[in-house]
């Protein structure tokens, strides 16, 4: 099936009315490119440690959205150029052009999937949901991951790195909590090496959904791994449903300016002598978040670099 690709031109200011507008006439699935500065919620839902470098704001914003070819759509879109007319009697819509161009029909969910196959971390096999264990790695420790639309497959060193660091210090029995969980990788590995109970909290609610999925696809009951949405540096409510002072191991592997308030908050849930493993770090931001962690009065254990990413270790005592 062939699709008609529209770029709608206008300004910052209409663009959130214009989106609304698109909506109300079926529109769905409408994306904004703009040079808006990034607020600070947008950078707390980045997992990038270097923020894009956005130029000046000049005022523009594209709106682009798809329709297939039909008459349906033919006479949708000049809904859309009528409103767009009488938009503007009361909003700067600035040019209100609309580009057309033909795409081809394309899963934009799943195509990403050619690009992710099975890999290895040490002795452990990573495999995507879709994939079959071979028969040399039967007698491996295997991990089911599809990520979906949430953070962590396992191939990025951070990762990596905090796999690593749960592989030393998890002990049978423990009990863990995952902050920026994601695709529930770190809780479900941390389970599988003797951890008795994972809690996972996460900011994106897509990490709900896809934690849910890996853990049916790698037999991990609900009870055993619960997440929890919501910011845990902020939100009492979600402070509270995690539960203070019964974690033997907390993990973090998020940006480090995000560590660095999140860790003297993490303290109150963990045990006395429980293990922080935290990563997401780029290089040059190491001594910020060993600062932190002393700041908070735990004990740095290790540091560990993979590339040009560290992870700090530390412990309450």
């Amino acid at each position: 099936m062939k699709w008609n690709r529209f770029r709608l031109k206008t300004t910052t200011e209409a663009e959130d009315i214009v989106s609304s507008m698109l909506a109300d006439l079926g529109v769905e699935g409408v994306q904004i490119e703009d040079r808006l500065p990034l607020t600070n919620e947008d950078k707390e839902q980045m997992f990038v440690d270097i923020l894009p470098d956005i130029p000046e704001d000049d005022g523009c914003a594209y709106l682009t959205f798809y329709l297939e070819e039909s008459k349906n759509s033919a006479e949708l879109l000049d809904r859309v150029k009528e409103e767009l007319e009488e938009m503007r009697a009361y909003l700067n819509i600035g040019e209100g052009t609309i580009e057309e161009s033909e795409t081809e029909d394309v899963d934009w969910v799943n195509n990403w999937k050619k690009y992710f196959h099975q890999f290895y971390i040490d002795d452990i096999l990573v495999i995507p949901s879709w994939e079959k264990v071979k028969e040399e790695d039967a007698g491996r420790l295997v991990i089911h991951i599809d990520p979906g639309t949430a953070f962590g497959t396992g191939m990025h060193e951070t990762t990596q790195l905090c796999i690593r660091g749960l592989r030393k210090y998890v002990k049978e029995g423990c009990r863990i909590l995952d902050v920026g969980c994601g695709s529930g990788i770190l809780g479900m590995l941390a389970l599988k090496f003797g951890a008795s109970y994972a809690a996972g909290t996460d900011l994106d609610p897509c990490a709900v959904t896809a934690a849910c999925e890996n853990m049916e696809e790698n037999g991990i009951p609900r009870d055993r791994y619960e997440i929890m949405i919501g910011n845990i540096i902020h939100d009492t409510q979600v402070q509270e449903a995690v539960g203070y002072g019964c974690y033997d191991i907390v993990v973090a592997n998020i940006l480090a300016d995000v560590l660095v308030p999140l860790t003297p908050v993490v303290i109150r849930h963990m045990k006395s002598g429980g293990v922080y493993i935290t990563s997401g770090i780029i290089d040059d931001k190491e001594e910020t978040v060993v600062e932190a962690v002393k700041s908070a009065g735990l004990e740095v254990l290790e540091i560990h670099y993979q590339g040009e990413w560290v992870s700090v270790i530390a412990r309450k005592n």
